[in-house]
């Protein structure tokens, strides 16, 4: 009984956007970004530690792809890693405009998902993220939505439905790809049963790597569609 009372002293508190976009570190190991090393064989062997080909050397330097990072961390002890939360860029087009500022209703469709961005994107409804604070609400309806929030590498036997929730959608709308899956296939595709991610079947607009990647940064990517945030 204590912990019930301790929770109702304490509330529930709302977690602020990261100060200076710098992530809690209990919330994500983060993303590897471009490092120098000493030799050009050095930079080679850390680039034959990433399962996905996220890596590539060039001359001394490693450069990323972060959509085809899922933060396995063979590279961690090497390679630099950024801790913000500004992951995602835009691909495409660009943010919506207008009274799409102030509020957005988004779509979230599971393409194959492992269950990973699926818990992340579960939070972002409850007291600790309140997305509806932004304006951003989540709705069970491509017909009712402006921003189609992808998720899962799109299995073949999703790419008919995805793009025929794209198509109910009203204008302007734009497409979110969250998580290295619908990014790029992740570690799944493509394949016999995946296609490379949500581009296979629908125009992506903004695309938001990690493997899951954190609800803050899902927060920013979503807000950065409507036009409140930047992307970097």
């Amino acid at each position: 009984m204590s912990w019930f009372i301790r929770g109702l002293r304490a509330g529930v508190l709302t977690e602020n956007l990261p100060e200076g976009q710098n992530l809690p570190a209990s919330l994500t190991p983060g993303l590897p970004r471009r490092t120098d090393f000493a030799t050009e064989q050095e930079a080679l062997e850390i680039t034959s530690l990433c399962p996905t080909g996220a890596l590539r050397a060039e001359e001394r330097a490693v450069h990323v792809t972060s959509e085809r990072c899922v933060e396995c961390m063979r590279c961690k002890p090497e390679q630099d890693w950024r801790r913000d939360a500004d992951w995602a860029r835009f691909a495409d087009g660009g943010p919506l405009e207008g009274a799409f500022t102030r509020s957005i209703h988004v779509r979230i469709v599971d393409a194959g998902d492992c269950g990973s961005c699926l818990s992340e994107l579960a939070q972002l409804n409850g007291p600790s993220y309140n997305l509806h604070r932004f304006g951003i609400f989540i709705t069970p309806t491509p017909r009712q939505a402006d921003v189609l929030l992808v998720v899962g590498p799109v299995t073949r036997q999703m790419l008919d439905p995805l793009k025929l929730a794209y198509e109910a959608m009203p204008a302007p709308k734009r497409v979110l790809a969250v998580g290295a899956c619908a990014a790029s296939g992740g570690v799944f595709g493509p394949s016999v049963m995946c296609a490379a991610g949500a581009a296979d079947a629908v125009p992506v607009d903004l695309v938001l790597p990690g493997c899951p990647p954190p609800p803050l940064a899902i927060v920013h990517a979503l807000r950065a569609l409507c036009g409140q945030e930047r992307p970097a």
